[in-house]
């Protein structure tokens, strides 16, 4: 049973959450730089500040490093509590990205794709020690190459753990975990979502566990809706990092935590009672089953998003724990 279960499951998560890891600090040194000027200059309404989140989430593939970069630049007083709504709404939307991707099974093409990304690594990096200027734009595309093929690299780690985590799909039905949880669930969805959220909070990624899931589902071992609660459960379990970030801090970013949590928590209790609604929709766009739970949870965030989106524009939210004026950074 270790052999056949702890082991594998525990190395496909972290090798997952090591390819997450990756991918986020490649695209994060890339774009990073740039991401305070561009948050204090596109979040002047909610509506703005949603489009540029999910962007930037889409692009850094972590909604947690946006929401804990918000949190740091409202304790540092460089963003306004009131301009941190939009942000929270689209790192929701904007995470999605990465599991809508693994839905499209690129598994055959990961290791290919590990062993160009590291060729174009090491190039990137042999032409760097050649380029005469460090400011030409010769350099600067070659550092582009650098975090591109960093960032493919930490992509095909995640596809390789999910390939890996399958293995253990036997294994589960076999030891009767599965089982258990699925006679639990079949009296309430409730048990899928709180072992999301557990799960989450435990590993830091609702990735790594939606991507746990996806497989689960995909093998035939988790029936799609349990699937679904616990996608549902994980984006609840996400927020223990915010929450993290925002102890000792400002008011301002205890507020930024406490919205993000209410956020997630709030749709959680309002589509929980509809799984079955959402995987007869997310069935609509694909038979595949682990694409549906992919689908299942763009829904959901774009869904509660939205809802949400109208509530930033209350006056009250003006100067709600926010740093007396706005600073720029220099």
């Amino acid at each position: 049973m270790l052999r056949e279960l702890i082991i594998p499951l525990t190395l496909g998560l972290s090798l997952f959450m090591f390819g997450m890891k990756i991918m986020e600090s490649a695209l994060h040194a890339w774009a990073g730089p740039m991401l305070t000027k561009l948050l204090n200059a596109s979040t002047t309404t909610p509506l703005k500040g949603m489009l540029l989140s999910t962007l930037v989430t889409a692009v850094l593939q972590s909604s947690t490093a946006v929401t804990v970069m918000t949190i740091g630049l409202v304790n540092a007083g460089l963003l306004t509590y009131a301009r941190t709504l939009g942000i929270i709404l689209g790192g929701n939307i904007g995470t999605c990205l990465t599991t809508e991707l693994i839905a499209f099974n690129f598994a055959e093409i990961a290791l290919p794709l590990l062993i160009i990304s590291a060729l174009l690594w090491t190039a990137s990096i042999l032409a760097l020690e050649y380029t005469p200027s460090p400011s030409s734009g010769l350099q600067m595309r070659l550092r582009a190459l650098q975090y591109g093929s960093l960032a493919a690299a930490g992509f095909s780690l995640i596809l390789l753990a999910i390939r890996w985590m399958q293995s253990v799909s036997p294994a589960l039905q076999e030891a009767g975990i599965l089982d258990w949880l699925i006679n639990r669930a079949s009296d309430s969805l409730l048990w899928g979502a709180a072992a999301g959220a557990a799960l989450t909070a435990l590993v830091h990624s609702s990735a790594a566990v939606i991507g746990m899931t996806m497989t689960l589902v995909g093998s035939g071992a988790m029936p799609v809706e349990l699937g679904i609660a616990m996608v549902i459960g994980s984006n609840v379990g996400t927020c223990v990092t915010a929450l993290i970030a925002s102890l000792g801090g400002t008011r301002a970013g205890s507020f930024v935590a406490w919205s993000h949590i209410l956020l997630n928590v709030g749709g959680a209790a309002l589509f929980l009672p509809f799984v079955s609604v959402l995987h007869t929709v997310s069935s609509w766009f694909t038979g595949d089953l682990s694409a549906q739970i992919a689908h299942s949870q763009t829904i959901f965030n774009v869904i509660c998003s939205v809802l949400a989106l109208p509530l930033c524009y209350l006056p009250v939210w003006q100067g709600r724990g926010s740093p007396p004026p706005l600073k720029h950074a220099s």
